[in-house]
C-alpha cells in the first residue's frame, strides 16, 4: 500500500501486527498484538473482493473512550485506485473497544464483537457510500493491521550490478567453482524452512536459471502441510545435457509449529551428519534409527552437510508462530554445535514490499526488507541474510531475479569454504597436539 502522510513520504514500511486468520477473529487477539502501536492501517477483506479499512495515528487501547485524530481516514480500493474518506469529527475518530477489532467512530468496525464481520453505519463521523466501501458484504474473510513507518528512497544497503554481463559472470563463477577439499566435488547445502516458505521453489528457480527456462523438478506449491515428504538431494546441471554443477541442494520436510508434525529434530541430526540416504521417506512420529536398513553408518565428508540455508518467507516473518520460532532456535543451536555455517534465504520479497513488487531491483533500497526481523529471530547478522525471488507464476526468466538467485548460490560457496577452512584448522590443531 501507499499512503500520503503528513511528512510527504509516499513509500512506507508496513509491519504486520495482526492477521485474524492466524491470530483469531477476536478483540482480545487484536488488542494483544496492536495496543500501544501507532500509526496503523487496518484492512478488511470480504468474499466480494472488496479491500477496505482505516488509518489512525493514535495507538489502540481498551479504554472504551473516543480519541481525537485529525489525520484519521477510511478507505477502499476501487479498480486499484485508493479512495479515502476523511474523518469529519476529529474528537470521535477512533473508539477503543475491548471486544472488537479496529473501531472507527461508530461508522466502521472490523471484527465487530469478536466475530468475522464488519459493522457499517456511515454518516456519524465519516461519510462514505456503503456499496462503494464494501459492496454491502459485511462478512470478513480476513482482517489485517499494520504499523506504518516511513521509508523513503533510502540509499542501497548493498551494491548490485543489474546487467546481463554480471549475470554471465556469476554463472561462469558457479560453473568453475572448486571446493578447497579434494575429496568433495559437490558441497551439500541443506534447505530448512517452514511449510510454504519456498525451499523446493528455490531449487527449481536455480535449476531454471541454468536450464534457460522455468522448470519445476522438485514438488512445490502452497499447502498447509509439507509437500516434500522425502529427503532429496538435487544436483543442478549446467544446461539440459551439461555437467553437474559443484553444488547439491538438499530438500527436507517443511517445519510445522505443532509437535509430531513436519521435520523431526532427530532426523535433522542424521541429515547433518550424512546418515540419511537420498529419497528417505520422512516419518515425523518415528525418526530414523541407526539400526534401520537405510541408515548410512559410516558417512564420508562428501555425505555430510557443509552449509545450512534457512528459507524464510519475508512477508510472514513478523507473524511467525511462537512454536515455529522455538523450533528454528533449537535447530540453529544444534547446527552451531556441529560447526556448520548458516545463512538465511529471504524469499517472497516481492510480496513483502510494494517497492520490490514494482521492480525487483529495489530489493536493496527497501527499508522493509533490510529491517525484516529474520536476523533477530534466527540469531544471524544482516550479512548472512540473502533476499531472493523464486520463480512461481512466471513462464520466462528474468535477468534481475537470476542475479539474486545466482548471488545466493555464490554466498553458499563462500560459507562452504568457511566450513572446510574451519575443518582444516581443527585437523591441524589435532596433528599439532599429537
Amino acid at each position: 500500500y501507499r499512503f500520503i502522510t503528513s511528512s510527504g513520504c509516499k513509500s512506507v514500511k508496513l509491519q504486520l501486527l495482526y492477521k485474524a486468520s492466524i491470530h483469531g477473529f477476536t478483540g482480545a487477539a487484536f488488542h494483544q498484538r496492536c495496543n500501544n502501536r501507532s500509526p496503523t492501517v487496518s484492512v478488511g477483506y470480504n468474499n466480494s473482493g472488496f479491500v477496505f479499512g482505516g488509518y489512525t495515528k493514535q495507538p489502540f487501547s481498551q479504554s472504551g473512550q473516543y480519541v481525537n485524530d485529525d489525520q484519521a481516514f477510511l478507505f477502499t480500493f476501487n479498480a486499484k485506485k485508493l479512495i479515502k474518506y476523511p474523518v469529519n469529527n476529529f474528537a470521535c475518530a477512533v473508539r477503543m473497544i475491548a471486544n472488537s477489532g479496529p473501531y472507527f467512530g461508530e461508522d466502521l468496525v472490523l471484527v465487530n464483537a469478536s466475530q468475522a464481520v464488519t459493522h457499517s453505519n456511515p454518516g456519524n463521523y465519516y461519510n462514505f457510500p456503503a456499496a462503494q466501501m464494501h459492496g454491502n458484504d459485511l462478512n470478513l474473510t480476513e482482517c489485517e493491521v499494520y504499523q506504518v513507518e516511513g521509508k523513503c528512497n533510502i540509499r542501497p544497503w548493498r551494491t548490485v550490478i543489474w546487467e546481463s554481463g554480471k549475470r554471465t559472470e556469476l554463472i561462469e563463477y558457479i560453473k568453475s567453482y572448486k571446493p578447497t577439499v579434494s575429496s568433495v566435488s559437490q558441497p551439500r547445502v541443506l534447505l530448512i524452512g517452514p511449510v510454504g516458505a519456498g525451499k523446493s521453489s528455490f531449487f527449481n528457480s536455480v535449476n531454471s536459471v541454468f536450464r534457460g527456462h522455468v522448470t519445476s523438478q522438485a514438488i512445490s506449491g502452497s499447502s498447509s502441510t509439507s509437500l516434500t515428504t522425502q529427503f532429496r538431494s538435487y544436483s543442478v546441471k549446467a544446461g539440459r545435457e551439461g555437467k553437474p554443477l559443484p553444488i547439491i541442494l538438499c530438500d527436507t520436510m517443511g517445519l510445522e509449529e505443532t509437535k509430531g508434525a513436519g521435520l523431526d529434530i532427530d532426523d535433522l541430526s542424521s541429515i547433518l551428519k550424512g546418515h540419511l540416504p537420498d529419497r528417505y521417506q520422512f516419518n515425523p512420529s518415528a525418526p530414523l534409527h541407526p539400526e534401520a536398513h537405510s541408515y548410512r553408518t559410516s558417512p564420508g565428508l562428501k555425505d555430510k552437510i557443509h552449509c545450512v540455508a534457512y528459507v524464510i518467507d519475508a512477508s510472514k516473518v513478523s507473524i511467525m508462530p511462537t512454536g515455529l520460532e522455538e523450533k528454528l532456535d533449537a535447530i540453529r543451536r544444534k547446527v552451531n554445535l556441529i560447526g556448520i555455517p548458516q545463512l538465511v534465504l529471504l524469499t517472497k520479497v516481492d510480496e513483502a514490499c510494494p517497492q520490490v513488487k514494482e521492480d525487483v531491483r529495489n530489493v536493496y533500497r527497501s527499508g522493509y526488507i533490510k529491517d525484516v526481523e529474520a536476523g533477530s529471530r534466527l540469531g544471524v547478522p544482516l550479512s548472512c541474510i540473502i533476499p531472493v525471488k523464486n520463480y512461481s507464476e512466471e513462464l520466462e526468466l528474468d535477468m534481475n531475479c537470476d542475479i539474486l538467485l545466482l548471488s545466493a548460490v555464490i554466498q553458499m560457496f563462500r560459507f562452504v569454504d568457511n566450513y572446510f577452512d574451519e575443518l582444516s584448522d581443527r585437523m591441524s590443531n589435532i596433528q599439532t597436539k599429537d
